[in-house]
């Protein structure tokens, strides 16, 4: 389920061993490992399964094969401490969301000198996964459906002040009757409430907001917009668009309208366009707007008749910018 990342990462660490318990629950086997963490597929008390996520970033602590709590150096220790708070905290926001297109999670603890995430265990693809076998065979409507349904799951994460931060088709989970799931929240933080000094941070590049590479203060919704834009040109190119950096030193990103004129429609293109602007003020400025732009008429009407939505993203962006 949780496809690994491919940052660049300083050191191998070693996952827990098949068999071992850890408060409730008994690891079956590993699922991934990235820079941030290791995921593995556990069975909790009942024999259900989960996906438990342990804060282990490379650069910062080592855990020998054997072992089984992490070794942190006195010079990393400040830094991994912070990591391991905002991990908990995360962890802690996360539970308070429950919507079928974010990924539940159920419980989050200390053990081992370290944290845990529990996390519902969700049988399907990667919307990446699935890009590879249908590529040059995906339609319009299935991508704004995809798309309009995962942005109801990226709303409630922004109402709660919380940006994704590393979208991208490996972290978008297609469930195997094709619901969006958003997963894999290792760069999720509430960014700006924040006073301590952030982590080095982690994203992929080419689905990297331009924010993401300069002042983090002006991360915000439109950041996470930018890559769904990207994820949705990836859709349609099978490749990782242009990282942000370099197309603000020379911008070789052919516009969506232009490559795939008359293979899909402008409207479709255009918006995938002013997702990936380079000025953020030139994109959508939030889930609600960008998920109008990708709704069908039906969806449309159902959406705006929803009093509970009604200036909803002019809220959102007041919380932000508090």
């Amino acid at each position: 389920m949780f496809a690994a990342d491919t940052r660049m990462v300083s050191q191998a660490n070693s996952a827990l061993p098949e068999g071992f318990r850890v408060e409730d629950y008994t690891i079956i086997r590993q699922l991934s490992m990235g820079g941030f963490s290791i995921v593995y597929l556990a069975h909790d008390k009942n024999g259900q399964d989960v996906a438990i996520k342990e804060y282990l970033p490379n650069s910062l602590a080592l855990r020998a094969s054997g072992e089984i709590r992490p070794i942190v150096n006195s010079d990393n220790l400040g830094a991994f401490r912070y990591g391991l708070k905002c991990f908990f905290e995360e962890g802690k926001a996360l539970s308070r969301l429950s919507h079928p297109n974010v990924v539940r999670v159920s419980n989050f603890f200390r053990a081992n000198e370290t944290v845990y995430m529990v996390m519902d265990y969700e049988r399907g693809r990667t919307l990446q996964e699935f890009i590879r076998k249908h590529q040059g065979h995906i339609s319009e409507r299935f991508l704004r459906g995809i798309f309009a349904r995962l942005l109801n799951g990226l709303r409630v994460v922004h109402s709660n002040k919380l940006l994704h931060l590393d979208l991208k088709p490996s972290n978008i989970y297609l469930r195997t009757d094709n619901t969006p799931v958003l997963i894999d929240f290792g760069a999720a933080r509430q960014t700006l409430q924040v006073d301590t000094p952030m982590l080095k941070p982690m994203y992929t590049p080419g689905f990297a907001s331009p924010e993401h590479y300069g002042d983090r203060k002006n991360l915000g919704p439109w950041s996470d917009i930018y890559s769904i834009g990207a994820s949705l040109y990836a859709c349609l190119a099978g490749l990782t668009p242009q990282a942000a950096n370099e197309r603000q030193k020379k911008d070789v990103l052919q516009k969506a309208s232009l490559r795939w004129k008359d293979l899909f429609s402008a409207q479709f293109l255009e918006t995938i366009d002013s997702c990936l602007e380079l000025n953020h003020h030139e994109r959508p400025q939030s889930a609600y707007s960008l998920q109008k732009m990708l709704a069908d008429d039906a969806e449309m009407i159902e959406m705006q008749s929803n009093p509970h939505f009604k200036g909803w993203y002019q809220k959102v962006l007041q919380n932000f910018r508090k």
